[in-house]
Order: C-alpha cells, then structure tokens, then sequence
C-alpha cells in the first residue's frame, strides 16, 4: 500500500480529539485559503519579475529562483528542507563575486530573479497532504513559467520535488523534456518503503508519467538490482561512476533535447565526492569532483528551460558552509545556462 509522508506530523492532526466536532467544510475551507493564498504570493512576486525583465528587454530567457523548503520525504535525514536560505545567503554573501565563469552577471534581473519559497510547511500544517502538496508545488512552477521569458531554477528540499517541477515544465511546454540527472543514487524505486513521493521514488513518478524521454542518470555509485531493474525498464541511461573514466568524453559532450521540449538539469549535491560537499543526508564517497560536474554543465548542449538543485542538508555542512558556497556555485553556474 502506498503512503504518502508517512513520518509528516500535520499540527492539525495532534487535535483530532478536540476538532471532531468540527465541521469538515471548515477545515476545507480555511485549507483552500491557505493554498490561494501560497499561490497568489507566487503569482504576484514571478508577476513583477516577468514585467521588470520585460521591461529592461534583451532577455530570451531568465533564470528565476522557486525555494521548495520540503525535508519529510527523505528516507534518512529531514535537513534539506532548510536548504534554500542558506544557499541564497552563500549566493550573496560577498566572498565572490557577482559574476560567473562564463561571464554572466547575476545582478542583472534579467540573468537571475527570485520569487521566494513556496510554503510548505505552512501548507502541511493545515492537514493538506502530499497529493495536493505536490498539485501546489507543480502549480507554482507553472506561475514563474507563465511570466516569459522567465525559467525555474528551483532550490531544494529533498528530491522528491523533482517529480512536480519536472511534471509542470512538460506540462507547461506541451510535450516531454531531455532530463539530465545527477546524482549518486539513481531515485528510481517504484515505491521506497511504501512512499510513492519518496526522494528515492522521484524518476519512477517522471517516467511513468511520461514527462521525460531520455532519462540520462550520472554519477550513480549506490544502485541495488531494483534501481537497475527499473532503469531497463524506463530504457534510462545509467553511468556508474565505476565507469567514469571510460564515460567521462561522453559525458562532457552531451548534446540533449533535440525533437522534444528542451532539457532539464537536476542536481543532487550528493552527485559530488563528499570531499567537495559533506553536508548532505547521504555519504557515498567516489563521487564526481566539482569541476567534472562543471565541464559536464558547461559543454551541454541544448535548451535548459528547467532545473532544481537538492539533498544540500544545512545540518551536516561544515562550520564555515562549505557545502552551502558549493551549491551557490552551482546555482550560479546552471544559471549561466539557462539565461541567455
């Protein structure tokens, strides 16, 4: 049987006893204002992005920052879910400069803007569960997509939202994308321990769906026989990093997204070798180094309309926020590859 969130605790839910007398109408009603309200707040902030991008001109496309604070369909550790402000904060804190290594300038709004976080735990503490949870994430994402020419890049949170942001880029673009995904676990169970949204369930979700034609998967180095199983099925292209070295010219000279929507990057900072970022849930040493994860990014060719950067946990990164400075890096760098 399926579960969803199976360790959420919803505060409504610690008052069964006192709200049985309750009407459901109520409870449903306060829940949908909650949600209008999420949405509205998300409409209005990509709203006035889309209109000062519009307005400066020039812009094909703009990489737009989406928070998903969502922790509680890990398997292990919940930390994620306090990701985004600490890999905004490392974006901006003022070690580095504003500029990326293809030169673009992240102070230019028509390179990067932020539309803010989508409330999740304000969402599950009304009682609103994962099915319409995951409904309001893909929602969102469909917002920023509507105020062209601007892109999510979304900043996790567990990988279990790769499944809605993935479902709304197709959805929104029409058709199914290329799907680059990097990562050290391939997050293909069918339903990891009776979780259909588990971060270790996402790309079943994404392929079964339809929402993706290739499923290019890198950096896999813990796989059991049913990650492999459900790769041959979904016909997903699997590079293990025992195979790197012979991968590796490949690999750094994709060329994805032709005959589809365009191409998706998600990246799970556990795709890196913990020397490079520690502060993750889950520790698989002979990872991808950060410049390899880079020149992949770097010499991609295709349209990224897409990405999401997860699994950073802000509770296992070192003292001085090393793993935080890598996941800015990165956002900054996708975001090189999205704006143009």
């Amino acid at each position: 049987m399926w579960k969803s969130g199976k360790r959420a605790i919803h505060y409504l839910h610690n008052l069964n006893a006192a709200a049985a007398n309750v009407p459901a109408s109520l409870i449903e009603n306060g829940q949908k204002r909650v949600i209008d309200a999420s949405l509205t707040l998300i409409r209005e902030r990509a709203k006035l992005k889309g209109e000062l991008v519009r307005a400066l001109g020039g812009a094909v496309a703009s990489t737009s920052l989406l928070g998903v604070p969502l922790g509680h369909n890990s398997s292990f550790l919940q930390g994620p879910a306090f990701a985004p402000p600490r890999i905004r904060e490392a974006i901006w804190c003022g070690s580095t400069n504003s500029t990326t290594e293809v030169g673009k300038e992240l102070n230019d709004p028509r390179v990067l803007t932020d539309v803010g976080d989508v409330p999740v735990q304000e969402i599950r503490d009304c009682g609103i569960d994962d099915d319409r949870l995951m409904a309001i994430i893909s929602d969102s994402v469909k917002l920023v997509m509507e105020e062209d020419p601007l892109r999510p890049l979304v900043l996790g949170g567990d990988h279990s939202i790769s499944f809605p942001v993935v479902r709304a880029v197709s959805e929104k673009l029409g058709g199914p994308v290329d799907i680059l995904h990097l990562d050290a676990h391939p997050d293909i169970y069918h339903c990891f321990e009776g979780n259909k949204y588990s971060h270790a369930s996402s790309f079943a979700r994404i392929m079964e769906g339809g929402y993706a034609r290739r499923l290019l998967q890198v950096g896999i180095r813990s796989i059991t026989k049913e990650g492999r199983d459900q790769g041959n099925k979904f016909g997903v292209e699997q590079y293990e990093m025992r195979t790197f070295s012979r991968d590796r010219h490949a690999l750094e000279n994709l060329k994805l997204g032709d005959g589809v929507k365009g191409v998706y990057i998600s990246l799970d900072i556990d795709c890196l070798d913990p020397a490079f970022a520690p502060g993750v849930s889950h520790i698989e040493p002979g990872g991808l180094s950060f410049r390899d994860v880079l020149n992949i990014i770097h010499n991609l060719q295709g349209d990224v309309v897409g990405a999401d950067v997860v699994e950073f946990n802000p509770q296992r990164d070192t003292v001085d926020g090393m793993t935080a400075m890598v996941a800015a890096k990165l956002v900054r760098e996708l975001t090189s590859k999205i704006s143009k």
